[in-house]
Formats: structure tokens, C-alpha cells, sequence
């Protein structure tokens, strides 16, 4: 059993120093989930990598007491994309919001051209078609988010899920088929409800 799994166990048990723990070993690991989420985010974005690494660890984790189990380090590495996931959802739906601007964009004061950094629809429109596809297919979907979300590898994926490479390659196939045909029809009838 791995440092990891050990202190998950503990902080299952109710062991209050086990969290304190538990940060500085997966600390780096998650850094790089919150990058490689940012990433995929427009360019001013306000949440800092560090804050979602923060966010989703005092989700996970808390103070000490752990509503969820543990099997294993990936399974917690799969709760923590997810909970990355929800946080970066969260974050956009606020930013939407008629009290925070919603559909208003910002225009500065001096002459020079801008480009001013908008809520990411297609961010919004990814976690619909996501949540439809986990109603089909909640393998995929559970793929999709460890792929996309945490960054994982597909042969890491497949691990985490314990299926073979060779299931999550058609599965993964399966997936993006499936998400840019919903995601296209999506676009398809907003330009119909437009014109």
C-alpha cells in the first residue's frame, strides 16, 4: 500500500494530522491537474492554478474529515479532476450571471483594442453534453473526465478504471464521437433559435 493510500486510510479513520500529511505528497501532482485544466481555459481566467489545487483539496479533504473513501491514489486523483471539474463549472456559471455582468462585456475607457476575456460557453456546454453522456454511457463519461479534467494519459485512465488500454482507446473513440456530435448539434440549434 502506497504513503498515499495509507494516509487516505487515516483521514477515513478520523486521524487529524493525517490531512496535514497527506498535501505535500500529492500537492505536485495536483498542481498539475490545475494547469493542465487551466490550460484549456481563455486567457483571463482568474482562477489561479493554485487556488484550484487549494479549493479542490479542501473539498476532497477538509478538515480532516472525509465524507468519501478511498481506494486507491488513482481513485483519488479521479475525485480530484472531478472536483477540479466542478470548481471550474462553478466558477463560469458565476461569471455568467446577470450580477456579475452576464452578458455584458467590458469595454476600457482608452481607445486601444482589447480583447476582453468572455465566459467560456463552450465549457458550459462541454459539462451539459458530459452529464447527458454519463446518463448513456457512464464509463465513457468517467473517461471523459479523467482524459479531459485530469489530464490522464489513456493508458493511466484505463488503469484508474481498471480496463485494458485497447477498451479505453475504443471507449475514448466512442466518447469524442458521441460529445462532438451532441456538442454540434447544441451549436446547430442555437444558431436556428438566433436567426
Amino acid at each position: 500500500m502506497s504513503d498515499v493510500t495509507q494516509i487516505l486510510s487515516s483521514i477515513e479513520q478520523g486521524d487529524p494530522s493525517a490531512a496535514e500529511k497527506l498535501l505535500p505528497l500529492v500537492y505536485d501532482e495536483l498542481r498539475k491537474l490545475a494547469s493542465g485544466k487551466l490550460a484549456h481555459e481563455n486567457p483571463g481566467q482568474t482562477l489561479q492554478a493554485t487556488a484550484l489545487v487549494h479549493e479542490a483539496y479542501m473539498r476532497l479533504v477538509g478538515d480532516g474529515k472525509c465524507e468519501s473513501s478511498w481506494d486507491s491514489r488513482g481513485h483519488f486523483f479521479a475525485a480530484a479532476a472531478e472536483s477540479m471539474r466542478r470548481i471550474l463549472i462553478e466558477n463560469a456559471r458565476r461569471k455568467k450571471r446577470l450580477k456579475r455582468g452576464g452578458e455584458l462585456s467590458r469595454q476600457e475607457i482608452d481607445d486601444v483594442e482589447i480583447a476582453v476575456p468572455e465566459v467560456r460557453e463552450d465549457l458550459l456546454a462541454l459539462d451539459e453534453a458530459l452529464e447527458k453522456l454519463a446518463d448513456a454511457d457512464p464509463a465513457a463519461a468517467k473517461l471523459v473526465q479523467l482524459r479531459y479534467f485530469a489530464g490522464l494519459k489513456i493508458g493511466e485512465a484505463a488503469q484508474v478504471m481498471h480496463i485494458s488500454s485497447r477498451t479505453a482507446d475504443r471507449m475514448w473513440a466512442y466518447a469524442r464521437a458521441w460529445l462532438y456530435q451532441e456538442l454540434d448539434q447544441g451549436e446547430q440549434e442555437l444558431g436556428k433559435s438566433k436567426s
